[in-house]
């Protein structure tokens, strides 16, 4: 020890000599020393510090003896046992304070026969007592069973270190067993001395057994209450503990309570967050609440959450910047290429706006095939009336929660998606923008257009109550904007809440001017590329638009834009070229061979195919039908997966042309020795609807007079028994896509004139419209002239 140093022998030189076959004996109390352990013992009266000094000296062994009494300061040899223990001192350490230690390690038992008179410390005559070494089964049983107890008393001891285990696995004789468990073992020294004393190994490990038993029992015990304890002791008392105890710490540290300075923070934040009178109440009585929970408690910290939820919802309304209708008119053309009658109405709605903030403006919803422009309308409403935009997808939402949000008493609750997109937006006024409103689904967790009824109702909106913040909501104020594919699948009081904008399919010439003025400028800065590094010609980009897309929008021509542009940047990042000009003849090496080309012409070139038009919901399209004639009994044929409306059709169309065979010219006898087969191709689409009608019919017709139909005309519309051409929907989209096919005549039912208007402009120059009112004007106008027939010579 550093503090600790080697005493110096004091003793005079001219003391008694202890004869050679005495040992010098230091009395001890409350300790009894076994041969072959070590152990420190404080000595204080002089004559044991003299008897210390003189054996170290003359580096003696010492005798370690137990006195009957503790209290005898000055022990005569009868205040003495008579079996002691030999020792060798190991080490004398004088400590600063002045107290004498010495280290002894025992060696064997002796036996103190007389003490020697006249020595100025103890001494004595002693008889050694060597250990036995007799073994027998006994013993042996004895020997693993006292091993046994002594390793299990350790492990029930805390922080036992492991080198004592082994110390007690590793110990061979039985005679040093019991010394050592006796050793370590917390009895009286009076039952220690009676073991020392005894020197029969069967008897001795007996009465060490018997000892060790006894403190096992206690450790069992003690073990066991203390488990009990710590088990009562559970995790929210110690969390509770240990929090108070951080808190003692933070006052000590002149911190202050961090739970008051927390309310005080909180209620300042309410008081500037500016709630309606009635959430404020709501807010203080919540906060009042999480004043008096423990921090510890599990509900803390939902209502802290709660509270953060209340104090950043925009509450409090901004100041509304005036709508400027020619801003706004000058945003929309900026953005958007045709769409007049949208941008018309979209002019409209801000105007009345602006006139009439505080009224109850309609839902606007934008109905159209993908890639059309519908979400950056919304966009471009919301940079007119100066407001933040926010979007939030309705397309698989199937819980009414997602609308309404969860309550608070469920782990993990949050607001619905409307309370989440104001809070995103900042903003009690923001445009929102409700994506892919025809997409919600139902499940068993409700039906989240049901809840929506209220979020798209101006007359209730205005107390819109979500589940988790369970006070109203102010939501007039909000512009919201819906869009959807189609109507089919929006429930009926929904749709009612909503005005609908259809925006149809662009023409070739309305995709050709947006990707001039739009996606080459997009796609140009999405790669890396300046004007001044790649340039597309017009020709380039027509080609694109007729031999590489065919749909509604324009997000497919785009992403061909971009793989040109890529393709130009490549030699750009090469150093191969400057500047690329792509022109028409770079398009096939960059897209391969164009996808689409002109096939009407090739696929009517025979009699009974007719050329119709369809809606889908991606926009419109043209649809073949083909019908052929093959020897048989009579029967119809129908394939192409076609639906039950769509195959009732063609029976109708067949049975309309046999009632009017003779007025068709054709042999009525032919109904009777053919089969007829009608197929729609693309087989591996399904197909629905009455409006092929008019198109079966007349393929039929030019089938059975041998008459082809005119390959610049495509038609739609139901028709009946009678003759009559019954109106269809989706007019503008299918007319769009007969302009964008490159035909030149369509046949419309005549009841459809009311949708001429919604038909794009683009589309009404380059198309003639032929209206129809019964079949025959279809066959007069579809079908060209008979060939003339060749008379066989006679």
């Amino acid at each position: 020890m550093a503090n600790e140093q080697q005493t110096e022998t004091t003793l005079s030189t001219e003391a008694a000599r202890i004869p050679d076959d005495a040992l010098i004996v230091i009395a001890v109390r409350d300790m009894v020393l076994f041969p072959g352990m070590i152990a420190p013992i404080a000595i204080a009266r002089p004559k044991s510090i003299a008897a210390a000094q003189q054996a170290l000296r003359e580096q003696r062994p010492i005798g370690i003896v137990l006195q009957r009494n503790g209290d005898i300061d000055d022990p005569a040899p009868d205040d003495l046992y008579r079996i002691a223990t030999i020792a060798n001192i190991v080490r004398y350490i004088t400590a600063p304070d002045g107290t004498h230690h010495i280290v002894c390690q025992g060696v064997q038992r002796v036996r103190l026969l007389d003490f020697l008179p006249g020595t100025p410390f103890p001494a004595a005559r002693v008889q050694q007592i060597p250990e036995p070494s007799t073994t027998s089964p006994e013993i042996e049983a004895r020997f693993l069973n006292l091993q046994r107890q002594a390793i299990e008393a350790i492990q029930l001891l805390p922080q036992v270190p492991p080198e004592l285990v082994a110390m007690f696995q590793g110990t061979t004789a039985p005679g040093a067993l019991a010394d050592l468990a006796t050793a370590y073992m917390d009895i009286k020294p009076q039952d220690k001395q009676e073991i020392l004393e005894t020197v029969d190994l069967s008897v001795r490990m007996e009465k060490v057994s018997k000892q060790l038993a006894e403190r096992l029992e206690v450790l069992r015990i003690s073990n066991e209450i203390g488990q009990q304890t710590k088990a009562a002791f559970d995790e929210r008392q110690r969390e509770a503990i240990l929090r108070e105890q951080m808190a003692t710490i933070q006052r000590q540290l002149g911190e202050g309570d961090g739970k008051a300075a927390e309310v005080a923070e909180l209620t300042a934040a309410i008081a500037k967050a500016k709630m309606p009178p009635e959430a404020e109440a709501h807010a203080k009585k919540e906060l009042r609440r999480y004043e008096r929970m423990p921090e510890a408690a599990g509900e803390a910290g939902m209502v802290r959450t709660y509270l953060d939820w209340l104090i950043e919802l925009p509450w409090a309304l901004p100041e509304e910047k005036p709508i400027d209708i020619a801003e706004a008119r000058r945003i929309l053309d900026a953005d958007h290429y045709g769409l007049e009658k949208i941008k018309s109405r979209i002019i409209e709605y801000l105007a009345v706006r602006k006139l009439a903030p505080q009224g109850k403006a309609p839902i606007l919803c934008f109905v159209g095939p993908p890639g059309v422009g519908k979400t950056s309308l919304g966009q471009s409403i919301a940079r007119a009336m100066d407001r933040p935009f926010v979007r939030v997808s309705l397309g698989g939402v199937h819980d009414e929660a997602e609308i309404r949000g969860h309550r608070r008493t469920y782990i993990g609750a949050l607001p619905g998606n409307i309370i989440q997109g104001i809070k995103k937006a900042g903003s009690r006024n923001c445009v929102m923008m409700l994506d892919e409103i025809d997409k919600m689904g139902r499940g068993v967790q409700g039906d989240p257009s049901a809840a929506m009824l209220e979020v798209l109702d101006p007359e209730q909106n205005g107390t819109f109550r979500d589940n988790y913040l369970g006070v109203p909501f102010d939501l007039s104020r909000v512009v919201f904007i819906a869009t959807a594919n189609m109507l089919d699948s929006i429930p009926g009081p929904l749709l009612d809440r909503m005005e609908l904008i259809s925006l149809a399919g662009y023409t070739e010439d309305e995709k050709l001017e947006i990707a001039r003025r739009y996606l080459v400028r997009r796609q140009l800065e999405a790669n890396g590329l300046s004007a001044d590094q790649a340039e597309i010609e017009p020709e380039a980009l027509k080609l694109i638009v007729k031999g590489y897309t065919r749909e509604a929008g324009v997000r497919w021509l785009e992403r061909e834009i971009g793989k040109v542009l890529r393709h130009a940047a490549v030699q750009i990042a090469e150093g191969t070229a400057a500047k690329v000009v792509v022109s028409a003849k770079d398009i096939t090496p960059v897209l391969g061979q164009p996808r689409f080309e002109g096939e009407i012409a090739l696929r009517t070139s025979v009699p009974g195919v007719a050329t119709g038009l369809a809606w889908t919901p991606v926009g419109g399209d043209i649809l073949f039908i083909e019908a052929t004639r093959v020897p048989g009994r009579g029967s119809l044929i129908l394939t192409g997966q076609l639906g039950d409306v769509m195959r009732e059709s063609a029976q109708a169309a067949m049975t309309l042309v046999k009632s009017r065979a003779g007025q068709l010219g054709i042999e009525p006898s032919l109904f009777e020795k053919s089969d007829i087969h009608v197929h729609v191709p693309a087989g591996a689409t399904p197909k629905d609807g009455p409006s092929a009608g008019v198109a079966m019919f007349t393929a039929l017709t030019s089938l059975l007079t041998d008459r082809t139909v005119r390959n610049d005309t495509a038609m739609t519309g139901e028709i009946s028994l009678r003759g009559l051409v019954l109106p269809v929907g989706g007019i503008k989209e299918k007319v769009v896509a007969a302009a964008a096919a490159g035909l030149k005549r369509v046949m419309l039912p005549a009841r459809n004139k009311r949708d001429f208007d919604d038909i794009p402009k683009g589309a009404r120059e380059s198309l003639e419209f032929i209206w129809l009112e019964r079949v025959d004007e279809a066959v007069a106008a579809a079908l060209d002239p008979a060939k003339p027939q060749v008379e066989a010579a006679e």
